[in-house]
């Protein structure tokens, strides 16, 4: 969506960001709400889940962000929050690094002091444990990995970072779950590719069903 260009870069700041700063507030007027999420992977996989479910995000105003790291949502929450935009929100983190979100929530006045994880669910952000790919590694369980990297060709790459002395003797959940993060683009990837591969009917992730219910 333009909006989320445009927001990208107004947070980024730079000879650039005052015009951005004036296109995204034209754009925000079709904006029903901004899913603000740390990185390219997590967008990946709820514009997915939604495309399964028969969805078009964007198509229905609904702006899902990268943050290009959780310690940036507190710029984005200065911009589309009560301090700026005043958008409905809805988010996605890692586990580790719920205490940004649950910090800056507070500071902009979404939630009182002392947020507790049920209260974050409960504006609508979801907590990945430990992370994205854990959550979608465990839901298929790790031979169902298997075979969506067969699908994407790489079962000779992942074979051969198995074999590295690093990795000889981890669990295999874990050695999937380093093998997306190996190049860049990898982890964005696999989001698409493990996620059309669940199960509607019982194998979502519960952090991307409630968000995607959420919005």
């Amino acid at each position: 969506m333009r909006f989320e260009e445009a927001l990208v870069t107004w947070v980024a700041g730079g000879p650039e960001a005052e015009r951005a700063a004036t296109a995204a507030r034209e754009l925000a007027g079709g904006v029903r709400a901004a899913v603000l999420v740390e990185g390219d992977s997590d967008r990946a996989a709820i514009e997915t889940l939604a495309a399964r479910h028969g969805r078009d995000l964007g198509a229905e105003g609904v702006a899902v962000v990268p943050l290009g790291g959780a310690t940036n949502i507190g710029h984005y929450l200065d911009v589309c929050g009560p301090p700026g935009l005043g958008l409905p929100l809805a988010g996605l983190c890692d586990l580790g690094e719920e205490r940004h979100f649950r910090r800056h929530l507070e500071r902009v006045g979404l939630a009182e002091p002392g947020l507790t994880p049920d209260g974050l669910e409960d504006l609508g952000f979801q907590v990945c444990d430990a992370d994205l790919e854990d959550e979608l590694i465990r839901a298929l369980g790790a031979d169902g990995v298997r075979d969506v990297i067969d699908g994407q060709g790489e079962t000779r790459p992942f074979r051969t970072f198995q074999g590295q002395p690093a990795q000889r003797d981890r669990p295999v959940a874990h050695q999937l779950r380093r093998f997306m993060g190996t190049h860049s683009g990898r982890k964005e990837q696999y989001a698409r590719a493990l996620v059309a591969h669940l199960d509607l009917a019982v194998g979502v992730p519960r952090p991307l069903e409630r968000l995607l219910a959420r919005v």
